[in-house]
């Protein structure tokens, strides 16, 4: 940046005038900017924030749209009218587009920092009591989302200058003539001898010698990769192993294989970091040894969803049942309003490809996974066991689909995603679990309700930030999978210690976690009144 920026001050004066060298010195300035940012990134300190937020996305369109638009827009106002022996068609079109595309250039990178700082400190903010203020994640992104519509204004002014760039170039070789053929000129050829000490260094002599010199960048490439390939070769991992992290099943790698074709790693992570506010939201943070499996890796840089990499942990966080992600994928803003997430409705349609199943595990294999000895002859027989299962679960939700449909797949991939390394649940997920049975045999907890305004008020947002995904705004839920809260039925007489001891411990059997460790006392009995007070009298 330093070299370019002191080299265009010889031409300082015209750059006032020249949309060309205008460009050159928003391109230089971008190029200092990002490359400076990148190394910075890498700090941990520093990539605490940048990472999983809207800065990556800033970082590197400063670069894409400052650094490599810059260079080429002012390349061609360059080097266009060079070619067709012509002046430029309009100076005043391309400074128009120098101005338009820098306030795009701002409009599209400012907010995405903005957000990501937003986001950032969202994430980690603690209540006094000690919890997450904001455990749902969509309450971050719901904030940021006008940050997404300004970024949508600076990348059309962008496109408006790149149109307008066009028009004039067009018009340029239009009115210009095009030499396809000039006279090749170059100065006489130098018969260069023995390299002279006293005027030559080593390197610069073996410049001269093109095909010497390639002989030696290839010894010296040589000699650096097998010191890097060569321990590779004899060492037979250098992941630490988790001896409970088991291969894909067949029909959770068809899963995966949907995953990573529908670009869902692109919003979401599946890489819970060793901070305090990811494993109080997610759960425990991540270990190498958990992906030796992936190829690839599913990490991610950015997430505009919440983080997936515990979303198969019974009773963490995370868990939903499948009846949740069935409806989840066929509308999601069903199941949550803050979702921007777009729907995926045809996984109910489309089919498995059964057929290259076992061509899927015999890959697998060849990269290492411990897949036994002919298994790809019965893994199709295994897929279709392990679908019949999640069919029944989301029978018993009044959901009917076929053992074959993509929509199996990625629900058995959901639930795998973390659950190798987490303890089994207490209650095996299998037995349905009566809330009021479990509550019977304990010592309840007196609850008095609070009905004040104010703790009414703070309920409502606490339900409508995590409850509503489920039960829905006004409580009627998605019987039978999500409880209707506005009867009787679940709420076992309106019986407040009953509906307390459900949100604290969650009931694990249909998919609902534990709230205790997300929400204090105070919190859990305000929803608890919300509840009875408010929903179910409505």
């Amino acid at each position: 940046m330093i070299n370019g920026l002191l080299t265009l001050r010889g031409a300082w004066d015209r750059v006032r005038d020249s949309a060309a060298l205008k460009f050159m010195v928003v391109a230089v300035t971008a190029y200092g900017m990002s490359t400076f940012e990148g190394p910075m990134m890498s700090l941990k300190s520093v990539n605490q924030i940048t990472h999983f937020t809207d800065w990556t996305i800033g970082h590197v369109h400063i670069a894409a749209m400052g650094w490599n638009g810059g260079i080429v827009f002012g390349m061609l106002y360059w080097l266009i009218p060079k070619l067709f022996r012509i002046k430029l068609f309009s100076e005043k079109l391309a400074n128009i587009h120098f101005w338009v595309s820098t306030l795009a250039i701002l409009l599209y990178a400012i907010p995405l920092y903005w957000s990501a700082v937003t986001q950032w400190l969202m994430l980690r903010e603690y209540t006094p009591e000690g919890f997450l203020a904001y455990p749902n994640f969509m309450e971050t992104l719901a904030q940021i989302l006008p940050m997404y519509s300004i970024r949508i204004i600076g990348g059309a002014l962008f496109m408006v200058g790149f149109i307008i760039m066009m028009f004039n170039l067009f018009k340029t070789m239009a009115s210009g003539t095009l030499e396809n053929n000039e006279p090749a000129e170059a100065p006489a050829l130098v018969l260069l001898g023995a390299r002279n000490p006293a005027q030559e260094t080593i390197h610069r002599w073996m410049e001269r010698k093109s095909v010497r010199f390639s002989i030696w960048v290839f010894i010296a490439l040589s000699i650096g990769g097998a010191v890097e390939i060569i321990p590779m070769i004899f060492i037979k991992s250098n992941i630490p192993t988790i001896d409970s992290v088991k291969p894909y099943t067949p029909l959770e790698l068809a899963g995966r294989d949907i995953y990573i074709s529908e670009g869902c790693y692109t919003c979401h992570s599946q890489m819970v970091r060793p901070f305090r506010w990811e494993t109080d939201r997610y759960g425990e943070y991540s270990k190498i040894g958990e992906f030796v499996y992936d190829h690839p890796f599913q990490w991610g840089s950015r997430r505009t969803g919440p983080d997936l990499a515990r979303a198969g942990v019974i009773g963490g966080p995370m868990y939903k049942n499948a009846a949740w992600h069935y409806n989840h994928f066929m509308d999601p803003q069903k199941m949550n309003e803050q979702s921007i997430m777009p729907n995926y409705a045809w996984f109910a349609k489309k089919e498995i490809d059964i057929d290259i199943i076992p061509a899927k595990i015999r890959a697998m294999q060849t990269l290492g996974v411990p897949y036994p000895e002919g298994y790809d002859k019965i893994a199709a027989d295994d897929l279709m066991k392990q679908a019949q299962l999640i069919v029944d679960d989301l029978k018993a939700s009044n959901i009917d689909i076929e053992p074959t449909k993509q929509m199996v797949a990625m629900i058995a991939y959901m639930h795998k995603l973390g659950k190798d390394i987490a303890p089994p649940p207490a209650v095996p997920v299998t037995v349905p679990t009566d809330s009021t049975a479990v509550a019977a045999q304990q010592d309840l907890k007196e609850v008095v309700l609070l009905t004040s305004k104010a703790d009414l008020a703070e309920a409502k947002q606490i339900y409508s930030s995590v409850c509503a995904v489920c039960h829905g705004p006004e409580g009627k839920g998605i019987p039978p999978a999500f409880p209707d809260l506005t009867d009787n039925e679940w709420l076992h007489g309106n019986s407040p210690a009953q509906v307390y001891h459900s949100i604290a411990e969650g009931i694990i059997a249909k998919g609902m976690i534990p709230y205790k460790n997300q929400y204090s006392d105070k919190q859990l009995t305000q929803l608890t009144s919300y509840i009875l007070e408010v929903l179910n009298k409505k």
